[in-house]
């Protein structure tokens, strides 16, 4: 069985609590590697121009409050 598959059978197999559990160390664990991955993108300067657009287009007046 591949290792997906075994994954989703023990998941599928995990009492409630067992379940609350790991959805809790789940959320942590993809948080982080989220962070992680956005602190990469950032010091890469993956995100520069995204960020140079957003900037132009605050300072042209093109935006409005949330």
């Amino acid at each position: 069985m591949p290792s997906l598959q075994r994954i989703e059978f023990q998941v599928a197999s995990l009492s409630e609590q067992e379940l609350r559990k790991f959805r809790s160390w789940f959320d942590e664990f993809d948080t982080l590697r989220w962070d992680n991955s956005l602190a990469q993108d950032i010091g890469s300067g993956k995100l520069d121009s995204l960020a140079a657009e957003a900037l132009a287009q605050y300072g042209a007046g093109k935006c409005k409050p949330l």
